[in-house]
């Protein structure tokens, strides 16, 4: 089968030709969207899309973990590594191996008590460091809005110069706050919203449902809108058989 075809009447537009599976599914209709979709993959925009949030959350990582290792420690309370692995929501190894690191850097101390038992407490170095990356941490959430504003609005609108009319979130946290912000200057109408674990409530007045309902019923393409689990949500949408060519990440190379 050819890539791509050409259905009678149709202009000047290419549309991907269809499994005959999926074919027996889809309504006439289908071929305008996937027109849309085409045209816009073909035209060379998508790859140009700014990498500057990959560069954000990458480098963000480590030291958001430091600062809420130190944010943790700096309590009266003395904490185990399991229990701050609980509050942390990380593995006991890696927070092992970010203790290790704020030690060997002179942040943290050790502090030995009977019975095996250990106490992390915060040095003078130790609290200039929290200070320095809560202020990082400031920063970079600024960034974060500058930067995910102007890239999730360039996609919607190279979507949209596409002819591609609807689409749908997959992922609600704060950075889909943010690409509701940005969709509002364009026309494009958001028609469904994915989140298992927000499943039945509203999302700007748009119901959230599961990603496998979303998937069935709805045929638009998918955004995702969460920067901390794009890659786990990306795999999901695979895992149920949702074409990589429907899929879209602001920022993405």
């Amino acid at each position: 089968m050819k890539p791509y075809e050409r259905p009678p009447d149709e202009g000047g537009l290419f549309v991907p030709a269809i499994e005959p599976k999926l074919r027996r599914t889809c309504q006439v209709a289908d071929y305008y969207y996937a027109a849309a979709l085409t045209n816009f993959l073909l035209s060379g925009s998508f790859p140009l899309i700014v990498q500057n949030m990959n560069n954000l959350i990458e480098k963000q990582l480590d030291s958001s973990r430091s600062l809420q290792l130190l944010s943790e420690i700096s309590g009266d309370e003395p904490l185990s590594q399991r229990e701050l692995s609980r509050r942390l929501g990380i593995a006991v190894g890696l927070v092992n191996s970010y203790l290790k690191n704020l030690v060997s850097k002179g942040f943290v101390r050790v502090k030995n008590f009977p019975s095996n038992r250990y106490a992390y407490l915060l040095t003078p170095q130790g609290i200039a460091e929290k200070s320095r990356l809560a202020y990082q941490h400031l920063s970079y959430f600024t960034s974060l809005y500058t930067v995910a504003r102007q890239d999730y609005l360039d996609l919607f609108r190279r979507l949209e110069q596409s002819g591609v009319r609807e689409i749908v979130f997959c992922g609600v946290d704060e950075v889909a706050e943010v690409a509701y912000l940005s969709l509002q200057e364009t026309g494009l109408k958001l028609v469904a919203v994915l989140e298992d674990a927000r499943r039945g409530e509203a999302f700007f007045g748009v119901p959230v449902a599961s990603m496998i309902e979303g998937v069935l019923l709805e045929r638009a393409l998918l955004v995702i809108t969460s920067l901390k689990r794009r890659d786990e949500l990306a795999q999901k949408l695979k895992d149920l058989g949702v074409a990589s060519s429907r899929v879209f990440v602001a920022g993405d190379v």
